[in-house]
């Protein structure tokens, strides 16, 4: 059982320890006019319920200095004004004044001290300058793309609390702890597809250049998306770079992956090849039409898309063949570079081509990543460039943790995943299924 003190009267009150709400025991110690009864005495005076000097605050600094006395009542083992034993001992030896950082504003508050410094209050721990959920806070701004300045002035703005960028760079940098256990964590022993694509960053090594950053995302057994990990490169990656990214892949578990959908990366096959042998390499089509629209120009892009269709969505790679003959005959002329650009992308383009519709929609719907990169675009773009490549994988690991909050986006892609689970299993014979067991 625990006693709380009845802040009227001093009677106690005793509750079930686990089996008491915070609102259930506010109410059996504060009644709801005594409560209205306060709210309104402090509008008639003109005092404000919340921000600086407001009623909110100074509660908060009651109920926390109160706490604290409590806290040095129990480690002295005597009350405030009760004397030592014969002994002498330990004893209060005044306060110390900080300010706490909190959601409502800065709270000022005097914390007791002692005279052997053996005190360590748990409700504000020594050196703890934020209460609350301030860091959730930040680390959570952060994320939606605000740079270290909009933070400290979001802060100002509504909490009215001054609080450094050196301040939100070091409650952003503990995440690093996070991410190092999230990129090594078990993954699941089989995935359907996988897709390998990157953002560019620009880091600050003595002069400001381009670096990609990698990111691979699975399509789990049960239809959901799950993100691998992040991996900084140089842009000058080949295939010893791919063996040790997805050798540490399959080192944390995965053994087998039906599809691996890519653009193009040097090394890559090679290096999938190496690593998951019965792996199908499949180029990004969202990409290779991206990239064709890059060499024509904008009135012809309707009309080539029209022409290509018919290609990407053959029946069979004989049936593609054709289409794409008759689009050479319509384009060649004026586009050279287009066709090239086909003829070259060929053997890691047709292979879905052989697959069932509902696997074609897997691997050339490209919403996650599409989705997943227009986030990293914001939070890289509201920043310009980066110190170093941590700096810039700090940010994306915030952005990868604030994804479907509500979790609904998972719902979705669950919903639609139980036709192309039977597409899967069917046509690489049983590997997803034997992969779960």
């Amino acid at each position: 059982m625990t006693t709380v003190m009845n802040m009227q009267g001093g009677a106690a009150v005793d509750t079930a320890c686990g089996e008491t709400t915070g609102a259930q025991l506010l109410a059996r110690v504060l009644d709801d006019a005594t409560v209205a009864g306060l709210a309104e005495q402090a509008r008639g005076q003109g005092v404000a319920l919340l921000g600086e000097g407001g009623l909110l605050q100074q509660l908060t600094k009651r109920f926390l200095e109160a706490t604290l006395e409590g806290e040095m009542d129990a480690h002295l083992g005597r009350g405030r004004h009760e004397r030592a034993g014969a002994a002498g001992g330990n004893a209060r030896n005044g306060k110390r004044s900080k300010t706490l950082v909190t959601d409502i504003g800065p709270v000022p508050i005097d914390v007791p001290r002692d005279r052997d410094a053996t005190f360590r209050p748990s409700i504000v721990a020594k050196r703890q300058r934020r209460f609350g959920g301030v860091d959730s806070l930040v680390i959570s701004l952060t994320a939606k793309g605000l740079t270290t300045g909009e933070v400290c002035a979001h802060l100002a703005e509504v909490y009215g609390t001054q609080v450094s960028k050196e301040t939100i760079s070091t409650i952003t940098d503990r995440v690093m702890d996070s991410f190092a256990e999230w990129q090594s964590r078990l993954l699941d022993p089989v995935y359907p597809v996988v897709f390998i694509d990157c953002i560019h960053v620009k880091i600050r090594d003595g002069q400001v250049a381009n670096r990609p950053i990698y990111v691979a995302l699975a399509v789990t057994v049960d239809g959901g998306r799950d993100i691998l990990g992040l991996w900084a490169g140089d842009g000058g990656e080949g295939a010893k770079y791919w063996l040790r990214v997805l050798t540490e892949i399959r080192n944390r578990g995965v053994n087998d992956v039906c599809i691996v959908v890519c653009d193009g990366l040097k090394g890559l096959p090679d290096a999938i090849g190496e690593v998951w042998p019965q792996a199908i390499t499949q180029l990004c089509i969202v990409h290779l039409l991206r990239n064709t629209y890059r060499y024509a120009s904008k009135a012809d892009w309707a009309a080539i898309a029209k022409d290509l269709k018919p290609v990407n969505t053959a029946a069979s790679e004989q049936a593609a063949l054709d289409a794409f003959a008759e689009f050479s005959v319509a384009w060649e002329k004026k586009y050279p570079a287009i066709i090239r650009l086909w003829t070259n992308a060929w053997p890691e383009m047709v292979p879905f081509l052989a697959f069932d519709a509902e696997i074609r929609k897997i691997v050339c719907t490209t919403n996650a990543i599409e989705s997943l990169n227009a986030r990293f675009r914001r939070a890289v773009n509201a920043r310009g460039h980066f110190p170093t490549d941590q700096a810039a994988l700090k940010v994306l690991y915030l952005a990868v943790a604030s994804l479907d909050p509500t979790g609904k986006g998972r719902a979705r892609w669950t919903n639609r995943w139980k036709a192309a689970l039977n597409a899967f299993d069917i046509t690489f014979d049983g590997r997803i299924t034997a992969g779960r067991r």
